[in-house]
């Protein structure tokens, strides 16, 4: 007796879960349905990059020297042409003093040949070779001196001093730079845009930018030039957005970027965990129907329609696969 009631009761419970499996399967599923609502749209390619200033140019010594005076820091803002330091070579400094002694050795030469010459005392060639000792003399003091007038740094034009690199008393060699210095334009910022997405993106589109130095704000910015040629190894292309003058941000600062690539003010918009691989399930009558659409514009909690739905049509907001056509839907 024992064994025929277990027997029965297995055999209760497996008819039962038999049931629920194909209630389960069959039977009408529980859904949270919406409506599309009609809405802004944007379509934003996004990239992020650095602040850099637009022309950024390097001031350095043409002759290495020991650097002997700053007149200007960073952050300063220098006029065309301003002093901002002086370096000291004491080898170029006896140079020049060598050829001045030169120089007046030579003119002294040159004269003699000449009052010889006068005299009938000495020859043409004499004075000629003179001449051209002393010529020579004079070419040589020339470069020297210029040589050394280049030991004063000069602001090639009007900009800002965004960086020194050194001290002094430090020894600088020919041609590394003592400051860098940004002028003639505003800011900009440098990014790298996927190259799947660069068809979407041309000059004169708006940026929308954030920066964590200023969380609570968004920035403006506008693209203002695409590099023709990409990166092969990283697939992307650099992106460059002007900055408009009066921006916060400053160089060297990461910034977060969504290029406007689209806008609509009056989108067909639908929860964006309906569509899944280009396709909804809509409620009809009772009963679910997959349902292909072309989407557009697309971000974290809405997606752009632009065919395959109309306004008032019942969609489901989190499909699953439990989801058949025909089956009835609660």
């Amino acid at each position: 007796m024992n064994k025929w009631l277990l027997r029965s009761l297995l055999l209760v419970a497996v008819l039962a879960a038999a049931g629920a499996a194909l209630w389960w399967r069959a039977g009408p599923v529980t859904v949270q349905v919406a409506q599309p609502r009609i809405g802004p749209a944007v379509q934003a390619v996004y990239a992020s990059g650095t602040v850099e200033p637009t022309v950024m140019m390097p001031i350095a010594p043409k002759t290495g020297g020991r650097l002997a005076q700053l007149l200007v820091d960073e952050s300063t803002e220098v006029t065309k042409g301003q002093k901002l330091a002086t370096f000291d070579n004491e080898e170029l400094a006896q140079s020049v003093r060598e050829w001045e002694a030169r120089v007046k050795f030579a003119q002294n030469q040159y004269d003699r040949a000449a009052s010889l010459l006068a005299r009938g005392v000495g020859t043409g060639v004499a004075r000629d070779s003179a001449k051209n000792d002393l010529d020579t003399a004079r070419a040589s003091l020339a470069r020297i001196r210029k040589q050394n007038a280049e030991m004063e740094l000069y602001a090639p034009e009007a900009g800002r001093i965004i960086r020194r690199d050194g001290e002094v008393g430090q020894v600088f060699p020919t041609g590394q730079a003592l400051f860098w210095m940004a002028c003639c334009a505003p800011l900009r910022v440098s990014v790298e845009v996927d190259e799947e997405d660069i068809p979407q993106v041309r000059p004169g589109q708006k940026v929308l930018i954030r920066a964590d130095a200023y969380p609570d704000k968004v920035l403006d910015g506008t693209v203002s030039e695409i590099t023709p040629k990409g990166d092969p190894v990283a697939r992307s292309f650099r992106v460059r957005i002007r900055l408009p003058e009066d921006t916060p941000l400053l160089i060297g600062m990461t910034a977060d970027c969504n290029i406007i690539a689209d806008e609509k003010p009056n989108a067909l918009l639908v929860p964006a965990t309906a569509v899944s691989d280009g396709k909804v399930w809509l409620v009809r009558d009772g009963k679910a129907q997959e349902r292909s659409v072309v989407t557009g514009a697309s971000g974290n909690d809405w997606t752009e329609i632009k065919s395959g739905l109309a306004r008032g049509d019942t969609i489901v907001v989190q499909p699953d696969d439990r989801l058949k056509p025909g089956r009835d839907v609660t």
